[in-house]
């Protein structure tokens, strides 16, 4: 935990320095407890835990600090359904909560893009970091795109 002004509680020093690290274009993932996120790691991101803790309330306290790249057209990557669990008519209310948090903190409606599950893996071994989470929602995981922040004045 990490007491300082302005800066969320659930956010470990580990990660604030890992979020002032990256740079424009470097990728977070946000991974459910369910991810591989040691496995993912073995060979290329940095792995961060925050066991116990939910993604809604960690991907709000990101986005507080963390611009999604404008120059991209989906900032926001999601591990779509496998075939069965589409077919048997999964949901995923997670998802609209996630909408919602990186939507409040850009200030306009972000596009999110469904990534299919080995394709979500190998996006993820490209990431700048994973962080493991203790989210529970089936298909919690995302995928982050750091933007840039505009010249001082």
């Amino acid at each position: 935990m990490v007491v300082l002004k302005n800066i969320p509680r659930i956010l470990s020093p580990e990660l604030l320095s890992v979020l002032a690290r990256m740079g424009h274009g470097d990728e977070l993932v946000l991974a459910d407890a369910n991810f591989p996120s040691a496995s993912i790691c073995k060979n290329g991101p940095e792995l961060l835990r925050a066991d116990g803790h939910g993604i809604p309330p960690l991907l709000k306290a990101v986005t507080h600090l963390f611009p999604l790249d404008t120059y991209v057209e989906a900032p926001v990557l999601l591990m779509d359904l496998v075939p069965d669990d589409k077919a048997r008519g999964l949901r995923t209310p997670v998802w609209d909560q996630y909408k919602i948090i990186v939507n409040n903190a850009e200030g306009k409606e972000i596009k999110v893009e469904l990534l299919e599950r080995f394709s979500f893996y190998e996006r993820a071994k490209k990431a700048f970091a994973v962080v493991a989470t203790g989210e529970g929602a089936l298909y919690g995981n995302i995928i982050l795109k750091k933007g840039a922040l505009p010249a001082e004045e």
